[in-house]
């Protein structure tokens, strides 16, 4: 019983999580300014990214007990992530009525970067955010980010760009 409250609970604070923070917390000059910094990235090694910020989940999936990690994979399958020539696409998942980013890897690009360095990426976005500091700590990841990528994917002149570089907000 007690599992099911502490659900709920969840499930009501995603509820309560509007879709305008997202837009508050990205507005359109973060999101341009975010775009250009992916594809700069990207510039610089042959890994495709994706951003995708949910400003909270779907009451259903919140109530259901999905997981950031679970949403995370489901969103780099949908939006096509995995679909990559050199199996190098990365996916940072933001839930903002969670507080949480969750960064999904394929398999090529996974096997070769230690989760500590994932986990420092998520961090230097999580702790911008407590500060309300969405723009900056989120470039700031997107080119530590890339550092990582360049290291083990560097641009060898054959890249092309498979995925958008915009975020999508949910």
């Amino acid at each position: 019983m007690a599992d099911f409250f502490t659900r709920l609970r969840r499930a009501l604070r995603h509820a309560m999580t509007g879709s305008n923070v997202g837009k508050r917390c990205f507005p359109a000059e973060t999101l341009t300014a975010i775009a250009a910094a992916v594809g700069a990235g990207e510039q610089r090694h042959r890994a495709e990214v994706r951003l995708i910020v949910e400003p909270a989940l779907p009451f259903g999936l919140a109530l259901a007990g999905v997981t950031n990690r679970e949403r995370a994979r489901a969103l780099f399958a949908e939006y096509g992530v995995w679909d990559t020539e050199e199996n190098c696409g990365v996916l940072l998942y933001v839930n903002l009525a969670e507080h949480a980013v969750d960064i999904v890897a394929d398999r090529n690009v996974g096997r070769l970067i230690a989760d500590a360095e994932w986990q420092a990426v998520c961090r230097t976005m999580t702790e911008a955010y407590k500060k309300g500091d969405f723009r900056d700590g989120t470039l700031a990841a997107l080119d530590q980010l890339a550092d990582l990528l360049q290291r083990h994917f560097p641009d060898d002149g054959t890249r092309r760009n498979q995925l958008p570089d915009e975020a999508v907000i949910l």
